[in-house]
């Protein structure tokens, strides 16, 4: 398997997963409805596992456009790569929505929210306040990223389970930071599905909210980037 391959199949795994537990919460007549943002962050933490156990060996598991950049930025990841990369996750995310809405496609027909079909493909903020959503969004990448590039010094390492680290990561993030944009942190992870929810035949669907989606771009970037820089100092 190559890096690129490796990179999609990781983020389709990853996607799929994690919208996976969304739709499992939010839509009608599923066997999770209404089970909350707890089940939401453990499925999420859960996904990632899943995505970064399958393919670190093989890619490094960015798995995440503004894990690329920032590795990128920090001089651990040839900028000749990164762009691949990216069109590898972006895919994969696509791929993995894709999935995940075959799966529960009678449940977004037994739902008629329009508003919870979109959430279960991307992200949306609690209160709507852009410069407020992007700081969120700013924040909780900062985080995310800091973490895993401290993670990946040879003196932190678990051999097979690095990735728990991660995953653990991620589900103290969703629990402490979630609350006011549901933690994207990924474009691959909210512009892949937005594109999907926009170009599928989903029943009662509502617009894609393209005046919201790029703030968790361009903050998981501005969050990414601002981390590796920080690292540097530290």
């Amino acid at each position: 398997m190559t890096p690129l391959i490796a990179e999609f199949i990781g983020t389709a795994l990853l996607v799929l997963l994690g919208n996976g537990v969304v739709a499992n919460v939010l839509l009608n007549k599923t066997k999770g409805q209404n089970s909350g943002l707890i089940v939401i962050a453990f499925g999420w933490a859960m996904a990632v596992f899943v995505g970064v156990f399958s393919v670190a060996a093989i890619s490094g598991a960015h798995l995440n456009p503004a894990v690329t950049i920032a590795l990128a930025v920090a001089g651990k990841f040839a900028w000749g790569n990164v762009a691949g990369y990216i069109v590898a996750q972006m895919l994969g995310g696509m791929a993995g929505a894709l999935v995940m809405w075959l799966m529960y496609r009678k449940h977004f027909e037994s739902t008629e929210d329009s508003d919870l079909k979109l959430a279960v493909f991307c992200t949306g903020p609690a209160i709507r306040s852009l410069p407020g959503n992007l700081v969120s969004e700013i924040v909780a990448t900062f985080v995310l990223v800091f973490a895993i590039l401290s993670m990946v010094s040879p003196k932190m390492s678990l051999g097979a389970m690095d990735a728990l680290p991660v995953a653990l990561l991620v589900l103290g993030i969703g629990v402490s930071l979630g609350g006011t944009t549901g933690y994207a942190m990924s474009p691959a992870r909210d512009l892949g599905p937005r594109i999907m929810h926009a170009l599928l035949p989903i029943s009662g669907k509502r617009n894609s909210d393209w005046g919201y989606a790029w703030v968790p771009v361009v903050g998981s970037i501005i969050g990414a980037v601002l981390a590796a820089l920080a690292h540097g100092i530290h």
